[in-house]
């Protein structure tokens, strides 16, 4: 026998990348990294198949992210960055203003806060 687990469609030998679940319960198919192991009622199928998966009509397709695979940013992500940048502009620009002087905040790392996140100065400054 093989180590290499081979995809379970028919007549398909080519090596299997991912493995599909099937939930019958809440008719979702799930398409995720390749097991440990094989198991009974999961189904192993290589790269151009697990591409090409469709679930029957009124079917959910949930595919899992390799772990390995880079992720890509959603748009929340990108927003909260873009944001964060704004934020740490402004205490700069306050400063200026002021002369420099006023109330420190009380850690001296800390620039500004927005939430939950927090701006820090660097240390090499």
């Amino acid at each position: 026998m093989s180590p290499v687990r081979r995809c379970s469609r028919t007549a398909c030998g080519r090596p299997a990348v991912a493995t599909l679940t099937y939930v019958y319960a809440d008719s979702t198919a799930v398409l995720g990294p390749l097991a440990t192991y094989a198991e009974p009622h999961c189904y192993d199928l290589c790269a151009e198949h697990s591409e090409r998966l469709t679930a029957p009509r009124g079917w959910e397709v949930v595919r899992l992210l390799d772990g390995s695979a880079p992720a890509r940013p959603s748009g929340d992500d990108l927003e909260a960055l873009a944001n964060a940048v704004r934020e740490a502009a402004r205490p700069q620009q306050r400063a200026a203003e002021a002369g420099g002087g006023g109330a420190r905040t009380p850690d001296p790392m800390e620039v500004a806060r927005r939430g939950h996140l927090r701006i820090l100065r660097s240390p090499d400054n």
